[in-house]
């Protein structure tokens, strides 16, 4: 089967409580309005996002033997996500997260690190790329993960193959390996807060531009309430944030990833790819868990030019 998308690495599932106040006293309990259960992270979340727009999506990652990786394998299958490349490792448990999102938007968690971080890039995973025409890697920092991901990105860009690379949370691990990584990256897609630890400034094209210099053909920065900005080689695009009330912003980056590169795969150009981006994770965030509100790729379209964009004071 053809793939538009092949996601790599972070897959874990969520557990999201909304609206948390507080912890309950002793051993007291409280209502909430919803409770959430989705595959989710740079990998799993990423390839939900872009199969819920249309793409045909597949997820190379792990899960434990357990119960919650029956469910992300049920919930992916059910989405029409091709599990192939998704392995059962009985040593580790699933990689899940719990998140009680209070009512201002604020997420604290609680994380069990699990399986995915552990996944190999096996022969499979380096043979999906004859049949994909776009891999994410979402292994930034995982054991031993960056050689093969510096030689998977090296194979997919000599297929002709788009690559892009999304970071889990930044340190000295993912710093090592952004070196490797980096010189095969098509487009970067930090936040603005993984630039000010790793390129080690508060301006965000000159963070670009110092992950560029490293070999990243271009970087897409997330920024959160001032929407997205585009580093090309030869011109910036920035997209504002749209004006809408948040409820979840777990999934924000992850989805904005996958808007993106469905808008691209999808024949959109650059502003309107990143226009189309910034629409998909305003729409995860007006719901709970992975998916929020989010739709399909018309309704999609029809919110990126609809809604009027956040004028700045």
């Amino acid at each position: 089967m053809r793939l538009d998308l092949l996601a790599v690495g972070l897959t874990t599932i969520d557990i999201t409580v909304h609206p948390v106040t507080s912890l309950p006293e002793g051993e007291t309990g409280q209502i909430v309005d919803k409770i959430a259960l989705s595959p989710a992270g740079t990998a799993g979340g990423t390839a939900l996002v872009a199969q819920k727009l249309g793409l045909q999506t597949a997820i190379a990652s792990a899960v434990g033997d357990d119960p919650q990786g029956q469910l992300i394998r049920s919930v992916f299958d059910a989405a029409g996500v091709d599990t192939s490349l998704l392995a059962v490792d009985p040593a580790w448990p699933t990689s899940t997260t719990v998140l009680p999102i209070r009512p201002n938007g604020d997420r604290p968690n609680w994380h069990m690190m699990g399986a995915s971080i552990f996944a190999p890039v096996t022969d499979a995973v380096f043979a999906a790329l004859a049949r994909t025409a776009a891999v994410h890697w979402g292994g930034v920092g995982f054991p031993g993960a960056a050689g093969k991901g510096s030689d998977l990105l090296r194979d997919a860009q000599a297929r002709g193959v788009f690559t892009s690379c999304d970071l889990i949370a930044p340190s000295d691990a993912a710093q090592t390996d952004l070196d490797l990584l980096l010189p095969h990256v098509a487009l970067f897609m930090p936040s603005l807060a993984e630039v000010r630890v790793l390129a080690g400034t508060d301006d965000p094209v000159e963070g670009a531009r110092r992950f560029m210099a490293r070999g990243a053909g271009s970087c897409l920065i997330k920024m959160g309430g001032d929407g997205a900005l585009l580093i090309l080689p030869d011109r910036q695009i920035h997209v504002p944030a749209h004006r809408i009330d948040p409820v979840d912003t777990t999934s924000c980056g992850d989805s904005l990833c996958a808007g993106y590169i469905t808008g691209r795969t999808r024949g959109l150009d650059h502003v309107d790819a990143l226009r189309f981006g910034v629409a998909t994770a305003a729409q995860v965030a007006l719901g709970v868990g992975t998916l929020g509100k989010l739709e399909s790729y018309d309704t999609t379209l029809t919110f990126m030019r609809d809604t009027p964009v956040r004028e700045e004071d």
